[in-house]
């Protein structure tokens, strides 16, 4: 069986080799394991490849290439809609020898394939994934909301999977847990993770792209706030982007210079090793789907402490781990860490918890969900 995949994930060429964002890569790898060619049409992008993105270890993985599109200056929106009839003459072309289609969203190419399967017939298995926030507040770009009010409506004929359960979602639109773990790595999270205790310093982890969007100057914040409140800490800061300088001197300006630590970006065999010595996972965004992160750190016993955003809360309720605060609560934040460093007992039990969950989040539950889902749609199709 052949599997289509449009996404935007920026491809980059690295040493005559295609590489892409870590996560992604490694999700479309595992889908091999149940369909014989995985066909992966995204942009491609210019210049040097990001340190966080890797190459495609499975054979089974083929990348079609399409030209970028998107971005800040007006000029780069309106290329958007150039670029679509290239877009869509390509999906067009793999749809043809497809069995199964994915699509992920939000993004301006995976927009348009949502459309064309509202005017194509085959294939008929379709599932579309919304990776975004499915519940957001205000402020986030018309083709999202737009993106969401077309998934919502089943013209497209999909099944469409989301981060959490939110009210008045329709039937085809179903709650999936996002997968980071291969068994190995929760057998060794499980090894490293116990015997956890919290001792002081409470060693603060952030894993992420060093922006704004992703909270890195409340994460400093809180490390002051903590400072302040006579708990002892340490902020370990894994993540690279050109935001960086001006966060190594606000460390410096603040005098936590000799408690905030910038490693860059690792390669996810050498995180294992931060998740395990860390005690609370630090995610303080503007906005996440359901962030890999998250689970990773949980596996390794790391107790999350994040932004009240998107599903986030309800994964952290149903695991019986972890703290949320309201978007840009920086006390909320610390007063949630603080807890943790004044009860310890408690925060053993939410580490322990944590990595009991984490097994959730593992590829075999996710080949599994997969395969549930598509036999759900031929059970549909058959019904009809």
């Amino acid at each position: 069986m052949k599997l289509l995949v449009v996404s935007h994930t920026p491809h980059y060429e690295r040493a005559s080799s295609f590489v892409a964002w870590g996560p992604t890569v490694r999700e479309l790898d595992e889908l091999t394991r149940l369909f014989d060619r995985v066909v992966h049409v995204a942009p491609l992008h210019p210049g040097r490849a990001p340190e966080s993105a890797i190459e495609y270890a499975s054979v089974g993985v083929t990348y079609v290439p399409v030209a970028r599109s998107g971005g800040e200056r007006l000029f780069d929106k309106a290329s958007i809609l150039l670029r679509a009839p290239g877009y869509v003459g390509v999906m067009l072309r793999e749809l043809r020898t497809s069995d199964v289609v994915h699509v992920r969203c939000p993004a301006s190419i995976s927009l348009f394939a949502v459309l064309l399967l509202g005017v194509v017939r085959r294939p008929r298995l379709r599932w579309i994934k919304y990776a975004g926030n499915w519940n957001p507040g205000a402020g986030e770009a018309v083709s999202y909301r737009v993106t969401r009010w077309c998934l919502r409506r089943r013209f497209h004929r999909a099944q469409v999977t989301v981060n959490g359960t939110w009210p008045d979602q329709p039937e085809h639109v179903r709650p999936f847990l996002n997968p980071c773990l291969t068994d190995d790595e929760l057998e060794e999270g499980a090894r490293l993770g116990r015997p956890r205790e919290l001792t002081s310093p409470v060693r603060l982890l952030f894993v992420g792209r060093l922006e704004e969007a992703k909270g890195v100057g409340r994460a400093l914040s809180v490390l002051g706030r903590l400072r302040d409140a006579g708990v002892a800490a340490t902020l370990d800061l894994v993540g690279d982007g050109p935001d960086r300088p001006g966060y190594e001197r606000d460390v410096e300006a603040a005098g936590l210079g000799g408690s905030a630590t910038f490693h860059g970006w690792l390669p996810r065999a050498e995180i294992g090793a931060r998740y395990a010595g860390a005690h609370v996972l630090l995610l303080p965004s503007d906005s996440e789907g359901c962030p890999k992160v998250l689970s990773e750190g949980m596996a390794y016993g790391v107790v999350p402490v994040t932004s009240d955003v998107s599903g986030v809360r309800q994964v952290l309720e149903r695991a019986g781990a972890g703290a949320v605060a309201a978007v840009g609560d920086v006390d909320g934040y610390a007063s949630a860490i603080r807890r943790y460093a004044i009860e310890p007992a408690r925060w053993k039990r939410e580490s322990e918890r944590a990595m009991a969950a984490a097994r959730q989040f593992s590829y075999g539950d996710y080949l599994t969900a997969v395969r549930g889902m598509l036999d759900l749609t031929r059970s549909e199709m058959w019904s009809r």
